[in-house]
Parts: structure tokens; C-alpha cells; sequence
């Protein structure tokens, strides 16, 4: 995090334009009286100058979570022959450092094939190139599948605290930072705000438990992010692209960040070289991200058609439409009408990829047309979180992880939103996406770190302190928490019967895709509301 004060000001890369509230301003905590556990703890540092200290306890207490959900398994462990995302992921340093570049895209495609961006290859060849430096059986062509050995655990375990040190934790600071001082918020809060942000449990979960990277590509979008909204759109939209080149799923958020950057190029006044400029920022970051491999492709002997077949390799792994609508059970609308109708029966599989990808375009260009017309700063995290929950619930191919996409735009507003209202709500939605994680991480044996976290979190929140005040939302809210808290008990009281062995999943992804559409309805009210607010 940001070292003191005096640093925030003179960062001239992040605050170059960000909005400072004049001295006369008075600085406010969202609730001066809240005296949730949290709050009581870094209180102990108000009294100080500035608040680096504060910042550096969030950043070692947020390790300690992440280090200890990591003593747990991880996905595929002792389940051969494919193991899991664990299996995933350190094959492709393998492959990644073992093999010339031109052939990661086509090696063993039956075997955990790479079927992630440039970035994502780029990433794995440093880890696999640091890993043989260390124990090359770790990451030996071929002879290395499977292995499970605790040190390598521990050295793949410490690369992704590694990855969200570097990336995803100062990207967290410097949205942080631009929210609190544009909402004119105490220096306290931004502690207390980027805590919430880093200790939730969903990411946590996800990349340190299950295991992913999940940190980098969400890192990287979040500082395009905060330079869109400090108006450093040059940088901004070269750090969107390198999200996009780590993973395919920011591209969730690229709608919203096209629509507003086309409406600062058209309002107050038409801007054709802003407009080209940001298209060049753009072209440069892809042409980078793609050059290696076209070099690779035309100096293997291919020639043009060699680059060609590159490129075209890329795309066909890393849009894999072949796959089938969806393929694990997911708190999205597809699989929670399959429940009911059975629609793989009643439509081909084109039709289904033409269906879902009406549906999501019919949700997602509301927020479209709203941020090119509208170009607000506080609409546009609203639309990107819009976005990526109508991509969530209603696109193609979608995982449960995915949740990570719009969850992170969401538990961002809890730095810059003083409304308990806006506040009850997002505490609500990060424990229901959680709750939506509840098979996948059962099934990979991560109970304990699924209850402790969840605990700790609103425990350290007192997120039961926190409900929405009007009536109908919080019965919303209160009587969801009891349903899913009695699936549990349930389901740990009487085991699912043998003619439906997925009888609680499908539970499970029914009620949390009827929480997600509340929320999104919810959402796009948030966004006319920040549309319609004449404030930059």
C-alpha cells in the first residue's frame, strides 16, 4: 500500500488528476459510531499522521488468511488421472518452460492443454523457469504429472501470495485511495475499506484454497480501473488489455469500459483524437501481447502461414465454443432452467450459443447506451459490475469461480458509498456468491476454510449489524440467510438420496441465481441513480 500522505499526493502516475477534496472539506467516516471489530482495531492508528502503518497490518493480516486457507487441499488433489486446476496450472509451467513457444498452444491438447491468453503463458514460463531452478522434477516434461509432493505445494501455494502481492494488493490500494478522496472520506476509512476489499473470502477461496490466478487478471483490470477514473486513459486502456490478455473472463467488464470511454470521446464536445489515441493505446498493448508467438509461428518454418496458424490456434483455445453451454452446475440462468427444462434436449448447440448470447447482449447494452450517454465516475463502476453479473448469469461457458468477475466491482464501492442501505446490500451479495462456491469447495475437501472465513469476515464486518433498512429488502436479505443456512444443516443432517445425488447442488445454484437477479435489478437502479447525479 501507499507508503504515508505526502506519497499519495506526488504520485504523479495514479493522482495525477484524481479529484483532492479543498482543505475547508470536512473528512467523515461512512458510520462515525460503528465499533465493529475492525473498526475498534484500526482505530488504535487515528491519532497518527498518516495511516501506513494501519495499511501494512491489513496487508500482514490479509497474508495470514490466505496462508492459512492454503494449508488446506487444492482442486484434483489425490483424484487422478487429471487431478484438478492445481494439476492445470503447474502443467502449463511445464509446458511453459519446457518447450519452444511455438508449440505451448499445441502440445498434448488432451492433457490440460493451455487454453489461457498470452499473459497467462508468459506468467507460467517465469514460475516454470524460477520452479527448475529449484527442483526441475517439479516441472519435467511429461514425467512430472501428478505430482503432489508437499514442497512443490508450497512453492505453488507461495506464487499466487506472490502474484496478488505484486499485482492484485497495490491495485486494491490505489482504487482505494482515488474512492476515499473522491467521496471526501477519512484517511481512516481507506484502512478500513481496503480490509473489507482484501479479506473477502470469495477470492481467497478461490485462488488460495481451490487454486487459480484469479489475483493477477483481477489486479491488473483494477488498476485500468483507477486510471480511467483518474483520467489516465492512455495507461488505463493498456492495463484493460493485459487483463484481457491474462484472462478471457475480463472481458465480462469490457463493455462498460468501452461505452465510457466512447462517451468522454463524444460528451461534452466530440473528441476524434482522444478517440484514436485510446484505439492506438489499444492496438500497441494487443501487438505486443500477440508478437512473440506470431514471430515463433513465421520463424518455425511457417512462414505467414506459420503466424497465422499461431494466432488462430490462440483464439480457437482460448474461446472454447466447442465445449457446450456449460459444464459443471452453476448459479447462472442456463443451468437453473436445465434444472426444470431440459434444454440441451431441445435446442442444438448453436442455438443455445445464439440464445445466450442474445440474452446477455438484451441486459448488457442498457448499461452500454447508459455509460456512452452518461459518463459519470460513480456510474461507471456501477455499470461494469451491471455488465459482468448479466455476463455471469446469462453468457456462455460459464464457471462457478466466475462470481470472482462482478463480486469485485461490487465489495469495491464499499471504499466510496457512505449509505448503510448501498453497504447492507453488498455485504449481503459477497455472502451469497460465496454460499454459491459452498459444492465446489466441499467437494475439494474445503469445509473448514469455507466456515472460518465466511465467519471471520462478517464477524470482523459485523455484517449482522448491517441490514438494509427498508422492510422488503431486508426480508430479502434476513430470510435468504436462513434458507442457506438451513440447506446446510439439512444437508449435513441427511445426505442427498440416491436417485438425486445432486439434489443440494441444484438447491444451492436455484437460490443463489434468484439472490444474483435481485441484486442485479438492484444494480441497474444504482446506475440510473449515479446516471442521473450531475456530478462528474
Amino acid at each position: 500500500m501507499a507508503a504515508d500522505e505526502s506519497d499519495e499526493k506526488t504520485d504523479a502516475h495514479t493522482t495525477a488528476t484524481t479529484i483532492v477534496p479543498p482543505k475547508s472539506a470536512p473528512l467523515v467516516d461512512p458510520i462515525p459510531d460503528e465499533s465493529t471489530p475492525l473498526s475498534v482495531f484500526l482505530a488504535t492508528f487515528k491519532a497518527a499522521r498518516t495511516q501506513w502503518v494501519a495499511r501494512q497490518v491489513v496487508i500482514m493480516v490479509a497474508v495470514l488468511f490466505r496462508l492459512g486457507v492454503g494449508l488446506g487441499p487444492y482442486s484434483g488433489f489425490g483424484v487422478p488421472p487429471m487431478h484438478g486446476d492445481f494439476e492445470a496450472q503447474r502443467h502449463w509451467l511445464e509446458i511453459a518452460s519446457g518447450l519452444p513457444l511455438s508449440q505451448w498452444y499445441f502440445y498434448d491438447l488432451q492433457y490440460w492443454g493451455l487454453d489461457y491468453p498470452p499473459l497467462t503463458a508468459y506468467h507460467s514460463w517465469v514460475l516454470g523457469w524460477v520452479a527448475r531452478k529449484i527442483n526441475p522434477e517439479w516441472v519435467a516434461l511429461d514425467t512430472s504429472r501428478g505430482i503432489e509432493s508437499a514442497t512443490l505445494k508450497s512453492y505453488m501455494r507461495l506464487t499466487v501470495i506472490l502474484s496478488e502481492l505484486l499485482i492484485y494488493t497495490p491495485a486494491v490500494s490505489a482504487f482505494v485511495r482515488w474512492s476515499v478522496r473522491y467521496a471526501k472520506l477519512s484517511p481512516l476509512h481507506q484502512s478500513t475499506a481496503a480490509a473489507a476489499i482484501l479479506l473477502q473470502p470469495a477470492l481467497i477461496l478461490i485462488d488460495h484454497g481451490h487454486f487459480q490466478y484469479n489475483c493477477v487478471m483481477l489486479g491488473l483490470a483494477l488498476f485500468a480501473f483507477t486510471d480511467i477514473l483518474n483520467d489516465n486513459l492512455f495507461r488505463g486502456s493498456i492495463f484493460f488489455v493485459l487483463a484481457l490478455g491474462f484472462k478471457q473472463m475480463a472481458l465480462y467488464y469490457a463493455i462498460p469500459v468501452f461505452a465510457y470511454l466512447l462517451g468522454i470521446c463524444i460528451f461534452p464536445r466530440v473528441n476524434i483524437p482522444r478517440f484514436v489515441y485510446l484505439a492506438v493505446a489499444v492496438l500497441i498493448a494487443l501487438a505486443g501481447l500477440v508478437f512473440p508467438f506470431a514471430i515463433a509461428g513465421f520463424l518455425d518454418g511457417g512462414g505467414v502461414a506459420g503466424t497465422l496458424a499461431q494466432l488462430h490456434q490462440i483464439v480457437f483455445r482460448v474461446f472454447p465454443f466447442a465445449r457446450g453451454l456449460w459444464e459443471d452446475k452453476v448459479a447462472n440462468l442456463w443451468c437453473t432452467l436445465n434444472t426444470f427444462i431440459k434444454l440441451k434436449q431441445l435446442f442444438t448447440p448453436a442455438e443455445l450459443q445464439q440464445l445466450s448470447l442474445f440474452t446477455t447482449l438484451a441486459f448488457v447494452l442498457p448499461v452500454f447506451a447508459a455509460l456512452v450517454c452518461y459518463p459519470r465516475k460513480r456510474a461507471f463502476m456501477w455499470g461494469v459490475s451491471a455488465s459482468a453479473w448479466a455476463f455471469f448469469l446469462f453468457s456462455f461457458q460459464v464457471h462457478e469461480k466466475s462470481v470472482l468477475l462482478p463480486l469485485l466491482p461490487v465489495t469495491l464501492q464499499l471504499s466510496g458509498d457512505a449509505d448503510i442501505h448501498v453497504q447492507s446490500v453488498i455485504y449481503w451479495i459477497n455472502n451469497i456468491a460465496v454460499f454459491s462456491l459452498w459444492p465446489l469447495l466441499q467437494r475439494e475437501g474445503l469445509t473448514l476454510q469455507y466456515f472460518v472465513s465466511l465467519f471471520l469476515w462478517n464477524w470482523l464486518m459485523s455484517t449482522h449489524r448491517k441490514l438494509p433498512p427498508w422492510l422488503p429488502a431486508r426480508l430479502v436479505v434476513v430470510g435468504s440467510y436462513v434458507v442457506f443456512t438451513g440447506l446446510h444443516v439439512v444437508e449435513y443432517c441427511r445426505p442427498a438420496p440416491a436417485s438425486y445425488p445432486d439434489l443440494y447442488v441444484l438447491a444451492n445454484g436455484t437460490l443463489a441465481f434468484g439472490c444474483f437477479m435481485v441484486f442485479l435489478l438492484w444494480n441497474y437502479a444504482q446506475l440510473v441513480k449515479e446516471c442521473g447525479n450531475r456530478s462528474p
